[in-house]
């Protein structure tokens, strides 16, 4: 584990661009490639789902979008919903309830992705974790894990014992989008996971686990290592029950400072990206970090297939910073929904234009998820205006 750490903290921070072949596989196979790599070998598979062709560097007539959590509160079929399924975990973890959810956006605005409905934290009861979701509060873990005895009662997780309904669900998204929209499962990142385990839910200032990083760094790393092998393993049944794309969220990271980071994010978030690529080389990965525009360059560094660049930093900017080998996604400000149609329309068309000029791989995208209380019109035509766009026309 030291040596991981000690790795992490000296590691360069130049990326190194790598092209996997594809294989075949019974759900989706598909491996993503450079655009000159694609443009050389004529690669062309026009039944695929358009993110995917996107991302393999094909010559797509307009960028793919999809929006972060675009299935939920500001909707008002959710909402109602909500009043028969009360819980977030009944909705998250029942097979029927999470589909349903998943597919509200998708029927209502046909974006190019579809996520599945569930939560980071939802196989920790498979590492011997337990948790819960409560309105108001968010999650809430009883005991948090602050001592390596703690740590070392955690168990390796086996998912098709403790989420059998995430298997399920992606099965069925994939049956009800077909090749019309990619599907895609997500995980949370080691240190995101910890600050909830540590913490025992939500926080503000992050003491807890600040606390446990700067006097019992060798329990946090312990932890860190533990929640990165399950997370592989989590990633790996999501990508064999359907999921085409992956995202890996760690939303707090950017409460660290940059050398802090990349001690304790860095080294798992890279390691967890080079374990799924032994059993999945062909899955593209998105690295997202809220609030992370000072952390281009080690996003970078980590390898993901494609970094999600928030709101905080200007797309053009981002591109110059990770490199151009990388796909980009993003970055609106998620703001700019409660603005009018004339503003997103704008907005958007300057978002996919920068991308379009650095000559990346674009995944449209907001910056960050999209905000309760968004109007559900302004997201509608946030999704007409990106599906008219013509790269020819930008």
């Amino acid at each position: 584990m030291a040596a991981l750490a000690q790795a992490a903290a000296t590691a360069a921070l130049k990326p190194s661009l790598k092209t996997r072949a594809a294989r075949s596989r019974t759900v989706q196979v598909h491996a993503v490639a450079s655009v000159e790599q694609s443009a050389a070998a004529g690669v062309k598979s026009s039944d695929d789902p358009l993110m995917l062709r996107a991302l393999r560097g094909e010559a797509v007539e307009r960028p793919p979008v999809w929006m972060m959590r675009q299935a939920g509160r500001y909707m008002k079929v959710y909402q109602e919903l909500c009043k028969k399924h009360t819980t977030f975990r009944e909705r998250s973890e029942n097979v029927d309830v999470a589909v349903e959810v998943s597919l509200q956006p998708w029927r209502a605005f046909q974006p190019d992705g579809v996520i599945l409905f569930s939560d980071i934290l939802t196989f920790l009861p498979g590492v011997n974790i337990p948790f819960d979701i409560t309105a108001g509060k968010g999650p809430i873990i009883a005991d948090p894990i602050r001592t390596m005895e703690q740590v070392k009662k955690m168990t390796p997780l086996d998912p098709e014992s403790v989420t059998p309904f995430v298997g399920e669900a992606l099965r069925r998204l994939r049956a009800e989008v077909g090749n019309a929209s990619t599907v895609l499962g997500f995980v949370g990142a080691p240190f995101t996971l910890a600050t909830y385990i540590v913490e025992g839910g939500m926080s503000k200032n992050y003491i807890q686990i600040k606390k446990l990083m700067f006097t019992q760094p060798e329990v946090l790393h312990a932890l860190l290592q533990n929640l990165a092998d399950a997370v592989v393993t989590y990633i790996k049944y999501q990508y064999d029950n359907g999921a085409q794309v992956v995202q890996i969220f760690d939303s707090w990271a950017a409460q660290l400072s940059p050398q802090d980071f990349d001690v304790f994010c860095a080294p798992y978030i890279r390691y967890i990206i080079q374990e799924a690529k032994k059993s999945c080389p062909d899955l593209p990965i998105i690295l997202y970090i809220s609030n992370s525009g000072a952390l281009v360059e080690r996003m970078a560094a980590c390898q993901p297939d494609i970094i999600s660049l928030c709101h905080t930093v200007d797309m053009k900017e981002g591109i110059q910073r990770g490199g151009t080998q990388f796909a980009y996604q993003g970055n609106m400000d998620s703001g700019v929904l409660f603005g009018s149609h004339e503003m997103i329309e704008q907005r958007v068309r300057e978002t996919a234009k920068a991308a379009k000029d650095m000559g990346v791989r674009h995944i449209m995208n907001l910056g960050h998820g999209i905000m309760q209380g968004t109007p559900e019109e302004n997201a509608a035509h946030f999704f007409k205006v990106a599906k008219e766009l013509r790269y020819a026309d930008l």
